[in-house]
């Protein structure tokens, strides 16, 4: 069986950024992006917890598709399995340094997201599968490090997967 093209990167080599993992046309024409929103660098970084993961994706994903600009273009917000990151698909053919200020303001917006889990939206039993499956401080602290750290000065290495 052919390896997957995402477990041909070298992951001992990858660092933090924002990466096209994959471009795909559908049968109708559409191109699909799917990036690599890497935030921590595998197998040399603490993992962020599934519970902050939850946390950002129902914030993120509600952020992204009401957009003004994006929403419309938004396909898919999730979490890796290995928990170093997010994979955000869009409807066409971004780069990464054309997705850094949408990425810069979903991050600042889960950074300082007020409330508590309760306020999180989509995190109630009627709403969601494991509502209260959800470390909200967690999630707030991982996108403060990583827009101050990656998304607002990143560098060529952030936004290319390595040789």
């Amino acid at each position: 069986m052919e390896k997957i093209a995402s477990f041909t990167i070298d992951h001992n080599r990858l660092l933090r950024g924002v990466y096209v993992s994959r471009r795909d046309t559908t049968p109708s024409g559409d191109i699909l992006t799917t990036f690599d929103i890497r935030m921590t660098e595998p197998n040399r970084q603490k993992a962020l917890s599934p519970e902050a993961l939850h946390a950002m994706e129902h914030l993120a994903a509600t952020f992204l598709r009401n957009h003004p600009l994006w929403g419309a273009k938004i396909v898919y917000w999730g979490p890796m399995g290995c928990c170093t990151g997010n994979y955000l698909i869009l409807q066409g053919n971004p780069e990464p340094a054309d997705i850094l200020p949408l990425l810069r303001e979903t991050f600042e917006f889960i950074a300082t997201f007020p409330g508590t889990e309760r306020d999180i939206p989509g995190a109630t039993p009627r709403d969601c599968g494991n509502y209260s499956f959800m470390n909200l401080e967690d999630a707030r602290r991982a996108a403060r490090i990583y827009l101050d750290e990656i998304l607002l000065n990143p560098t060529p290495e952030n936004l290319v997967y390595p040789e």
